[in-house]
């Protein structure tokens, strides 16, 4: 059994919100220049110089890459050899996103009831915290801080099991075109397919914290990435709507076994600044 203290914990969400919001992971930065190489519309092409003028700009100035920081996701990996010291793991995490928006500038937006008493937390906890116990002694966190541009695009749809793999490509399609421009794009799509209701919309959020340049390892719904991807940017939405051919930087789909009865299809969308960043205790 390997001992952790709580304020390990705290002290890596405050390292990773911030970090997360300021870096932007370098696979989706080269993934935003090949774009840019790529495109034959000038509007388009210049408006992903831009934005990547803004990571450039974000990384040296120590300023956000967006002024939506977002609502802090943190996915957990808890080694069931581990013993964590101290506070409550939820308690460490709160006060890890707590600092680490406060002392690192974020934009605070996250309000204390959804609907009857929206006053803003002022330190933007509590944090969505997604905990898993694996093998080992070490804990793995990865923040995610998700905008809602974006997120307010995101569709779930029940099928049934008659549903086909051109029924869910052309949901996603539907809520991409739907979406617009609204979230940003070019966009990261995440995909959850299988589960329940609920575990499709985590298996989505979590497949938009997989690398852009991973592809799923079955085959099939690694082709069915790369089926959705072209058939997004044949739309001309374009980058933050102008037109063009990069609407969508990546596809990425993760999946779970389903009941018999069911076919769960989550999509969740992320802008162009798909922001995440992992470390281990």
């Amino acid at each position: 059994m390997r001992e952790i203290n709580s304020s390990a914990v705290s002290d890596a969400v405050e390292e990773l919100v911030i970090k997360a919001n300021k870096i932007l992971p370098s696979d989706l930065v080269e993934c935003i220049s090949c774009a840019e190489k790529c495109e034959n519309n000038q509007t388009a092409e210049s408006v992903l110089n831009d934005l990547k003028s803004n990571i450039s700009a974000a990384r040296e100035l120590n300023i956000p890459i967006c002024q939506d920081t977002g609502m802090a996701v943190i996915f957990a990996e808890i080694g069931q050899d581990a013993h964590i010291t101290g506070k409550a793991f939820e308690d460490a995490v709160n006060i890890g996103v707590s600092r680490g928006y406060i002392n690192g500038l974020l934009r605070k937006s996250v309000v204390k009831d959804p609907l009857y008493n929206r006053v803003n937390t002022n330190d933007n906890t509590p944090a969505v915290i997604y905990t898993r116990i694996v093998a080992g002694d070490k804990i793995k966190l990865t923040a995610a801080p998700k905008g809602f541009g974006s997120e307010n695009m995101s569709r779930l749809k029940m099928f049934t099991p008659s549903a086909e793999k051109d029924d869910i490509v052309n949901f996603v399609i539907d809520t991409v075109k739907s979406a617009g421009s609204n979230p940003c794009p070019p966009i990261v799509v995440g995909i959850g397919i299988g589960g329940d209701f609920e575990y499709s919309a985590f298996l989505a959020k979590k497949a938009l914290c997989r690398p852009v340049s991973v592809r799923n390892s079955t085959e099939f719904y690694a082709d069915m990435e790369t089926e959705i991807l072209e058939k997004i940017n044949c739309l001309n939405i374009g980058p933050q709507g102008f037109g063009g051919k990069t609407s969508a930087l990546a596809v990425n789909i993760e999946t779970f076994p389903t009941h018999i009865a069911g076919l769960p299809v989550a999509v969740n969308i992320g802008c162009h600044v798909t922001r995440h960043a992992s470390k281990e205790l």
